[in-house]
């Protein structure tokens, strides 16, 4: 297990079974978003419909113009802009962002379309109960431009990682796969389409198991406690 990890385990594992955690306790949910925040709305959606233990308690953004604040504000859910542009340094805004999320004193962090790096202090804050989701097979091709390398490496199959967020970019312990095909005639558009399409579908699910308690860290892999299949496949039901 990495030096990370075991922060992370003792974090997840406070969460979800330590003193004063009570079992079926509604739990606070922040989403951090730069856009539209697509996967935003599908979380926000299957919390309201599947009557999950928790609620959105706000969608933060770091632009003004990011669309999903509307959808968010549109169904009540509270809304803060922290611009990035204002502050001279990460750690300032880092911990701009930080006072914003810790407002709604949140048991998760959702990163869902944040386009910025966080620093390895902001990380530490909320290790253990802050998720992301990247558009490939991690560990292959973290960062930029995911499709387009996939393409360029021959890949047959694409995907994208539901993960915990750890100071080393888009490398932490993975909750959740989907799977794709590379198409013969797909370029970088096409792929990112069908792949978004399975974010919507896998990104939800990683968020439904940990606010009900169902993710545990065994030697940094994650488990699902019920045995519910981590990997989502083409044609897959659900």
């Amino acid at each position: 297990m990495g030096a990370s990890r075991g922060p992370l385990r003792r974090a997840l594992r406070g969460a979800h079974g330590a003193a004063g955690y009570t079992a079926g306790a509604m739990k606070s949910v922040v989403i951090l978003i730069s856009g539209r925040g697509s996967n935003m709305e599908q979380i926000v959606r299957c919390c309201a419909a599947e009557c999950w233990p928790a609620r959105i308690a706000a969608v933060v953004s770091n632009r003004a113009d990011a669309a999903g604040l509307q959808f968010a504000a549109e169904r009540g859910i509270a809304t803060a802009v922290v611009e990035h542009r204002a502050f001279a340094t990460r750690e300032a805004f880092d911990d701009a962002l930080g006072a914003a999320i810790d407002a709604h004193q949140p048991d998760l962090v959702v990163l869902a379309g944040f386009m910025r790096i966080l620093g390895e202090r902001f990380v530490r804050r909320y290790e253990g109960r802050l998720l992301n989701i990247h558009p490939s097979l991690l560990p292959l091709f973290p960062g930029l431009h995911t499709h387009q390398r996939a393409l360029d490496a021959g890949c047959k199959l694409a995907g994208a990682t539901v993960h915990f967020v750890t100071p080393q970019l888009d490398h932490g312990p993975i909750v959740m796969q989907s799977v794709v095909p590379v198409l013969p005639d797909d370029d970088a558009e096409t792929l990112a389409a069908r792949v978004l399409a399975t974010e919507h579908r896998i990104y939800p699910r990683a968020v439904r198991w940990f606010v009900g308690g169902a993710l545990r860290i065994e030697h940094g892999v994650v488990r699902q406690r019920d045995g519910a299949p981590q990997l989502w496949l083409p044609g897959q039901a659900g």
